[in-house]
């Protein structure tokens, strides 16, 4: 298991442009009908890291109780599935709907988004204000496999509750831990 640090994009960075296809509906998506004029959440996943698999359904808690307040999530993957074929297309589709994503599960086949965001591993989170600017990215929380912390999202939480009540957002931001992004 590859524990690769983000590379922590910085701050006030504009939210880079992207068209995918979403791997449920086949349509293509790009960020600029996806965002909110509220909170945007980029998340950069993918179906095999034990890391994300970790995580997953604290993924889903927060999306859950986020949408409701106006926030955006987007998932993309974007690792090589020539190699990691269980990261492929098909199997995104599938594990969506098994676990009934609300958000778009969205391929990135040229890696050139996670290039754009300076990805580096998964789970890697970014967070946009309503001019699309980046406040937030890094870790969920402190909860890695087999280190008995409980998965909470506090740090994204904090984030995304500070957005929304017009708070500054937290400057010291701790890195995501996860498998690296697969590069071709």
């Amino acid at each position: 298991m590859a524990r690769t640090l983000s590379n922590m994009l910085p701050l006030g960075t504009i939210a880079p442009d992207f068209t995918l296809p979403d791997t449920v509906t086949g349509k293509q998506l790009s960020l600029q009908n996806l965002k909110s004029d509220k909170a945007t959440v980029v998340m950069f996943i993918c179906n095999h890291c034990p890391f994300v698999l970790h995580v997953l359904d604290g993924i889903l808690n927060l999306v859950n109780d986020y949408m409701a307040h106006g926030v955006s999530f987007i998932a993309i993957s974007s690792n090589d599935v020539i190699n990691y074929p269980e990261d492929g297309p098909q199997k995104m589709q599938e594990l969506a709907l098994q676990k009934k994503f609300p958000f778009p599960y969205l391929y990135d086949e040229s890696q050139l988004v996670a290039k754009a965001y300076d990805a580096a591993c998964t789970p890697d989170f970014y967070l946009f204000d309503p001019e699309s600017k980046l406040v937030y990215r890094g870790q969920m929380d402190g909860s890695r496999p087999g280190n008995d912390v409980p998965v909470s999202g506090e740090d994204i939480r904090g984030a995304i509750d500070n957005l929304l009540d017009g708070i500054p957002v937290e400057t010291d931001q701790k890195p995501s831990l996860g498998c690296n992004i697969k590069w071709k």
